[in-house]
C-alpha cells in the first residue's frame, strides 16, 4: 500500500508530529509516571491556555484539615475549622531545540522517516530535560543557576524544617563517611512529614499520596545511597522491603509503584540517578561524595504549560536548508516546573516552608570493588 507523504511544513504533518512529540516526551520521561492533574499527584500538572511566555501560573495547595471534630450532640457551631487556602506560582517560558539532518536528501530519506527520527531524538532530549529540572528543584540544588535546566524557575534551598542531614551535621560539606544512608532516615523523614503543623511553625503536614484507602510517601534515592542502604541492611530485611513492591493487589495498578525498589514503613523507594549532590553552604557549589535523597508527598512539585500550540503543547517547525539539501525540525514548548512552597498568611518569605518535600542529605561515595 502506498504511503501518503506530506511535504515539508505541511499543516497536517505539523499537527500530527507535534502531538506525537508531546506523547513520546511524556512516555520517555522518567518522572512521567508521577505526573497527574489531581491534587493527590506527586507532580501536579497545570495548563492555562490564557498564559504565554514570561507569565506565572497560580497553583492552589491543598492543606489537610487537622481539627478534632465534635462528638455526639456537642455544639458544632463556633467549633468549625477554617479552611486554609494557599497558592504558589510557577513561571513559564519558551524552551526550544532543533535537529538538522546533514547530508544529501536521498530517496531513502523521505520526510516521514526524517520526521520520525527527529521526533525520537527531540522527545528523548525533552524527557531528559524534564527529569533534570524536577530533581534540581526537589533536591534544592541551588548550585544549578542556569534556568534552562530548572524549567525557567530558580531553584530554592530546602527550608529549615524540611531537611535532615545524616549525623546531625549542620552543612553538606561536613558529612563524613560515618554519615551514610540507612533505614533510620526513612523513619525520621516520614516522622517529619507527618508531625509538621502550621500551629508550631513547621509548615503544614505533608500530605501522603492516597491509593485504595492507604497512604504512601515516595522517596527518591541516588544509586550510591541505595548501595549504602543495601549494604547496611540485613539480607532478610532487604528482601522483605523488596517483596512489598511485588505483592500486587492494592499496589499493582498505581504507577508510583512501577519500577520501585520496595516499600518500607509506607514509603515507596525509587532509585534515581539524577538525585543531586549536596550544596556547599558558603561557596554555593556541589559537594562531592554527597547526595540529597528526597521524601515526597502529594503536590510536591508543579509542572505547568502555557498557550503555545494549544493542547499539543509543542510547536513543530520544519525547514529545508542549503537549497533543499538538508532537513531540519525545531520544537518548542512554553512550560515551567518548580517544587511547591508554602507561604504563611503573613506573606513572610522567611517563614516559608517546602510544601511537599523532605530532603535527606547523606555522605554517598561511588562504591569500589574490595
Amino acid at each position: 500500500m502506498a504511503q501518503t507523504t506530506f511535504g515539508v511544513g505541511h499543516p497536517l504533518a505539523v499537527s500530527v508530529w507535534s502531538k506525537s512529540l508531546a506523547a513520546e516526551a511524556y512516555r520517555m520521561a522518567w518522572i512521567g509516571k508521577f505526573i497527574g492533574e489531581g491534587e493527590d499527584s506527586l507532580i501536579q500538572e497545570k495548563t492555562d491556555l490564557k498564559k504565554s511566555a514570561g507569565d506565572n501560573i497560580t497553583c492552589g495547595l491543598n492543606v489537610q484539615m487537622q481539627g478534632d471534630g465534635i462528638e455526639g450532640d456537642a455544639t458544632l457551631e463556633g467549633n468549625e475549622e477554617a479552611l486554609q487556602f494557599y497558592d504558589d506560582n510557577v513561571r513559564i517560558n519558551q524552551l526550544r531545540h532543533a535537529t538538522r539532518i546533514k547530508g544529501r536528501m536521498t530517496e531513502q530519506r523521505v520526510p516521514y522517516n526524517l520526521r520520525r527520527v527527529s521526533r525520537d531524538r527531540l522527545a528523548d532530549w525533552w524527557a531528559q530535560r524534564m527529569d533534570v529540572a524536577f530533581f534540581n528543584h526537589i533536591c534544592g540544588n541551588t548550585a544549578q543557576t542556569d534556568t534552562r535546566f530548572t524549567a525557567h524557575n530558580a531553584t530554592i534551598a530546602p527550608s529549615t524544617n524540611r531537611i535532615i542531614r545524616a549525623g546531625n551535621q549542620a552543612t553538606d560539606q561536613a558529612l563524613t563517611t560515618a554519615d551514610k544512608f540507612d533505614l533510620t532516615y526513612i523513619d525520621v523523614a516520614r516522622n517529619y512529614a507527618e508531625t509538621a503543623s502550621i500551629a508550631n511553625s513547621t509548615g503544614p503536614m505533608i500530605r501522603p499520596i492516597r491509593y485504595e484507602g492507604d497512604d504512601y510517601y515516595v522517596m527518591f534515592l541516588h544509586d550510591d545511597q541505595v548501595y549504602d542502604l543495601r549494604t547496611s541492611t540485613s539480607t532478610g530485611q532487604w528482601q522483605d522491603i523488596q517483596k512489598a513492591s511485588l505483592m500486587g493487589g492494592d499496589v499493582a495498578g498505581n504507577p508510583i509503584f512501577s519500577g520501585a525498589l520496595g516499600i518500607y514503613n509506607g514509603v515507596v523507594l525509587h532509585k534515581a540517578s539524577r538525585v543531586t549532590q549536596g550544596v556547599h553552604s558558603v561557596a554555593g557549589t556541589a559537594v562531592s561524595n554527597t547526595r540529597r535523597a528526597v521524601l515526597c508527598g502529594a503536590q510536591s512539585a508543579t509542572i505547568a504549560f502555557g498557550s503555545e500550540n494549544g493542547a499539543t503543547r509543542f510547536t513543530w517547525v520544519e525547514e529545508m536548508f542549503d537549497y533543499g539539501n538538508q532537513f531540519g525540525v525545531a520544537a518548542g514548548c512554553i512550560w515551567g516546573m518548580k517544587k511547591t512552597k508554602y507561604i504563611p498568611e503573613d506573606n513572610s518569605a522567611t517563614n516559608a516552608e517546602d510544601f511537599g518535600t523532605i530532603v535527606v542529605s547523606t555522605y554517598a561515595a561511588r562504591p569500589t570493588a574490595a
